[in-house]
């Protein structure tokens, strides 16, 4: 008959377990290695299934936002004059880019401090709507 250890080291063979995992899936067991397995394999199977739905719902909240970002845009503004305009989905994209990415960050932190200089604007504009307009310019003192 196998020891303990040997059943443990069975179960984290075919399994790919730690030995806390194993020795208590096989102590539910009633030392039974077969049905240690099983549930073993049932519970790594409802944990995979719990995995995917939760991420086709994530998938679903990020076409939720990705649609929705669609009816914003943002303009980047010198005075009157639109110097730039584009998608908010894609200063979301760049957002996740900066956070991702230290040197992205860097470019980003670089540029709107020039923009800041400059005396640049942003306006966030939902289609059919007027425009928010955001002022990027910090030289005013707070009231």
């Amino acid at each position: 008959m196998y020891s303990e250890l040997e059943k443990i080291d069975l179960i984290r063979a075919r399994l790919g377990v730690g030995y806390k995992e194993a020795r208590e899936a096989l102590e539910l067991a009633g030392g039974d290695v077969v049905q240690a397995l099983v549930n073993l394999e049932e519970r790594g199977r409802d944990l995979g299934e719990r995995f995917q739905a939760r991420g086709q719902e994530m998938v679903g909240q990020v076409k939720g936002i990705l649609q929705k970002g669609q009816s914003y845009r943002i303009k980047v503004k010198k005075g009157d004059q639109t110097v730039y305009e584009f998608p908010a989905t894609i200063g979301a994209l760049g957002l996740i880019g900066a956070l991702a990415s230290s040197e992205i960050a860097v470019l980003g932190a670089l540029g709107t401090v020039a923009a800041m200089a400059n005396k640049y604007t942003l306006e966030f504009e939902r289609q059919g709507e007027s425009p928010q307009n955001e002022n990027a310019n910090f030289d005013e003192k707070p009231v």
